[in-house]
C-alpha cells in the first residue's frame, strides 16, 4: 500500500512559480562574507583506492534556467537519473539506486501532481537493475548508499529485495517520522530490508564540517551536504585518478557549483527542505571543486565522464548528451 505523503499547498506552488520568474531576472547572489569564512580542513591520507563508475542512463535535455537560477547559456543541459557503483576492496555498493521497473506506478504516483510532469523520466529510461545487467565484470552489490531519501535516489531498491541500505541517521529520522511522509515514493523502498544507520561523527574534511569514514581507511568519506534534505550527504571517493565527490542533489548541475547559483524556484523551492542551508552548501562545494571532481547525480555531463561501456557511446550519440569515456 503506497504511503501517504505531503502535498504542497496552493500558496507554496504559487510562491515557487513566482520564484522561478524572479530568479530568472534577479538570481540570488553569492554570499561573499560566508564564502570567506569557510575553512578548508584538507583531505585524509587514504590507505587504499576505489573504482567509481556511472551506470548507463538516458539523458534528457532541460532548459538551463529550469535547473540553474538565472542562467540561460547554454540553452539546454543534460539531466539523467544516474546510479553509481563504487568498488572497494571490502565491498561493492550502489550510490543512489535511482529507478525501478514500472516507476510511474510504484514511485511517481506518490508524488504531488504539480511535480509529476516535471520529474517524469523520458522514454527509454533504464531501471537500476537493467543498467546493472548491461555492465560487464561488475561484482554484485553488497549494499546501497543513497545520498538522500528522495524517490529518484532510492526507488531502484524496489527491484533489489533484501539489499541492505546504509542511511544517514538524520535522514532516516526525517523520512520515517509521522504517519504522512515528508516526500512520496521513498518509504516503500526502505521497507523489509536491513538498514544500517550511521552518523557524521568524524572531523571536518575539505570545506565540509562533518564526516564519516565508511571503511575506516580514508578511501570513502561521507560528508555533510544538508539543505536539499536534512541529512543529505556526499560520497568522497579516492580513486587512481584523484578524488571524486558524488554530490547527490546538493546541486543538479555543475554550473550551479561553478557560478554559485541555487536551483530554480520551480521546482527547486518545492523539493529543497531548507533553501538557505542548501545555498550555503553550494558555497562549500564551490570551494571544494578545486580539490575534488564534483559529480551531481543528475548532471549527465559530469556523470558521463565515469561511463565505461560501448553502449554509452551509442546512447550519447542518440540523445546528444556531452561527455567522455573514462574510469576513475
Amino acid at each position: 500500500m503506497p504511503a501517504s505523503a505531503h502535498t504542497p499547498s496552493l500558496l507554496e506552488c504559487c510562491s515557487a512559480a513566482a520564484g522561478l520568474v524572479h530568479g530568472m531576472v534577479r538570481p540570488k547572489p553569492a554570499d561573499q562574507r560566508f564564502l570567506r569564512s569557510i575553512t578548508d580542513a584538507g583531505l585524509p591520507s587514504p590507505r587504499s583506492t576505489v573504482r567509481v563508475r556511472a551506470l548507463e542512463q538516458v539523458t534528457r535535455p532541460v532548459p538551463t534556467p529550469m535547473i540553474v537560477e538565472g542562467l540561460f547559456t547554454p540553452r539546454h543541459i543534460g539531466n539523467a537519473l544516474t546510479t553509481f557503483v563504487i568498488e572497494h576492496p571490502q565491498a561493492t555498493f550502489l550510490v543512489d539506486p535511482s529507478v525501478c521497473d514500472d516507476y510511474r506506478r510504484r514511485a511517481i504516483a506518490q508524488l504531488p501532481g504539480v511535480l509529476r510532469a516535471v520529474v517524469s523520466p523520458p522514454p527509454g529510461t533504464l531501471s537500476t537493475v537493467a543498467a546493472l545487467a548491461n555492465e560487464s565484470n561488475l561484482p554484485a552489490p553488497d549494499f546501497a548508499l543513497p545520498t538522500h531519501a528522495h524517490w529518484d535516489h532510492v526507488c531502484g531498491l524496489l527491484d533489489l529485495p533484501g539489499l541492505p541500505v546504509h542511511l544517514h541517521r538524520d535522514e532516516h529520522r526525517w523520512i520515517s517520522a509521522g504517519p504522512i511522509a515528508p516526500v512520496g515514493g521513498v518509504r516503500d523502498s526502505l521497507l523489509d530490508r536491513p538498514l544500517v544507520e550511521y552518523d557524521l561523527d568524524g572531523p571536518p574534511v575539505l570545506t565540509f564540517t562533518r564526516s564519516h569514514d565508511l571503511f575506516g581507511d580514508g578511501s570513502v568519506i561521507l560528508v555533510d551536504l544538508a539543505g536539499h534534505t536534512p541529512g543529505s550527504i556526499g560520497v568522497l571517493a579516492h580513486t587512481e585518478r584523484g578524488w571524486i565527490l558524488l554530490a547527490g542533489d546538493a546541486a543538479w548541475h555543475h554550473l550551479q557549483i561553478d557560478e554559485i547559483r541555487q536551483k530554480s524556484g520551480f521546482p527547486g523551492s518545492l523539493v529543497d527542505f531548507d533553501r538557505e542551508l542548501a545555498f550555503r552548501t553550494l558555497h562549500r562545494l564551490h570551494l571544494a571543486r578545486h580539490t575534488a571532481t564534483i559529480i551531481p547525480t543528475h548532471d549527465a555531463t559530469a556523470s558521463n565522464t565515469l561511463r565505461t561501456t560501448l553502449a554509452h557511446k551509442e546512447m550519447t550519440r542518440t540523445h546528444q548528451a556531452p561527455g567522455g569515456s573514462m574510469e576513475a
